[in-house]
């Protein structure tokens, strides 16, 4: 390898570690990161592939758990999110359970704020429950309840701040302080944030946990994940991902450097975008409720500006009029994308009650907050006027 940027100074900027970090160079010198599409590596001699199988000598040996590529992405969203490791994995999912299996047994426990992804609340109701992990669930800003929940056995306790539709935040500083008090480790899913707006070490997380998929590509083409933590951590984290292969593809690795390039520039906009976008949709008449951290309205408002430099992208609103009207919203916008992904340079639409919460009973919705007039937005990058003429002809369709 000739000169390469791993060591670039942890004083450079959020924008310039986003581009620069982790970046290696082989002996082509090529600028832009290499794609290493390859699934094994060759070595010289017999001596030389035991050594390295033994970790006696570094070198890649299969790229399930080293591959160039895949190095490089880990490497630079560390940087970005001031951790000692990070192991990549195939989707966010991925990242939540590999984070389990390696850190948990039979018998352990979670506590977990109800506000999370529905596809979570399946993770750990019905296959960690299968296997003897019992999750505790709890409303994300109810300090008390946390502490209630805790046992004996907790282990980690696990949130999305913002959270997946309703951007409620936690306070990390008091759950850090709250999880190291009982022996447990904080988990913080940084999906909606992203380090550019967010960084959970700063105040005490354990464990980092990325869906990839989202911001850090941008433009909604792969899969990824990503866990980060100390070493001791993931170090587990590498061996279970070695040994079961939920793996990150080194072509998933490289689009993710190259969105990465420019993710401080989209978190900034998306930012903006959103916060303008929410200052509006609270003034429509058909609108009951605006969930954006960035609005003074929002509870958690004064606590949102304390831990993220914006409040991001996403915007849940509560429709008057229930899931017909929220309906008759979506299928009435022309630039909104109707899908279940967020984090795109395009605008997406959701109904989280038919589809990223279908699976929860209607207790579990209940519960969460996930009404059938809720929508969400993931506002992108398209002009801000065209979004807001976009939505006010789709509102006054829901209020039909």
């Amino acid at each position: 390898m000739s000169r390469n940027e791993t060591s670039l100074s942890p004083a450079w900027s959020m924008d310039t570690l986003a581009i620069r970090a982790g970046s290696q160079r082989s002996d082509f010198r090529e600028h832009s990161e290499a794609l290493f599409l390859t699934s094994s590596f060759v070595y010289g001699s017999a001596e030389e592939a035991a050594a390295c199988f033994a970790g006696q000598e570094q070198g890649y040996i299969y790229s399930r758990f080293s591959n160039p590529s895949v190095e490089m992405f880990e490497n630079r969203l560390a940087a970005l999110e001031g951790a000692e490791r990070c192991v990549a994995t195939a989707s966010g999912m991925a990242a939540i359970l590999a984070t389990a299996l390696a850190l948990l047994k039979s018998g352990d426990e979670i506590v977990s704020s109800r506000s999370v992804f529905g596809t979570t609340h399946v993770l750990f109701n019905k296959y960690l429950h299968k296997f003897g992990v019992k999750t505790h669930w709890v409303d994300i800003a109810d300090l008390a309840a946390w502490e209630a929940a805790m046992t004996p056995a907790t282990r980690l306790l696990f949130l999305e701040t913002p959270s997946n539709p309703l951007c409620e935040i936690a306070d990390l500083q008091a759950l850090a302080a709250l999880a190291h008090r009982h022996g447990a480790k904080l988990v913080v899913d940084n999906c909606f944030c992203t380090p550019i707006l967010q960084k959970p070490f700063d105040w005490g997380a354990d464990i980092v946990i990325h869906s990839a998929t989202k911001y850090l590509d941008g433009q909604g083409r792969v899969l990824g994940g990503a866990v980060l933590g100390g070493k001791q951590d993931l170090d587990e984290v590498y061996a279970y991902l070695r040994t079961c292969g939920a793996s990150l593809s080194a072509f998933n690795a490289w689009i993710f450097l190259k969105g990465m390039e420019t993710l401080g520039l989209r978190m900034r906009a998306h930012s903006e975008h959103a916060l303008h976008l929410a200052r509006w949709l609270e003034e429509q008449e058909i609108v009951a409720k605006v969930h954006y951290a960035g609005l003074p309205s929002h509870p958690q408002h004064a606590l949102a500006a304390r831990q993220q430099s914006a409040f991001g992208g996403i915007i849940g609103i509560e429709l008057k009029g229930g899931q017909a009207a929220a309906w008759r919203c979506i299928n009435a916008t022309r630039l909104f994308s109707i899908t279940g992904n967020l984090g795109d340079t395009r605008s997406t639409i959701t109904h989280p009650a038919t589809t990223t919460h279908g699976r929860l009973s209607a207790e579990e919705k209940q519960a969460a907050g996930i009404t059938p007039g809720l929508l969400r937005l993931s506002i992108g990058l398209e002009d801000v006027t065209d979004l807001k003429s976009d939505l006010a002809i789709a509102l006054k369709a829901a209020a039909v």
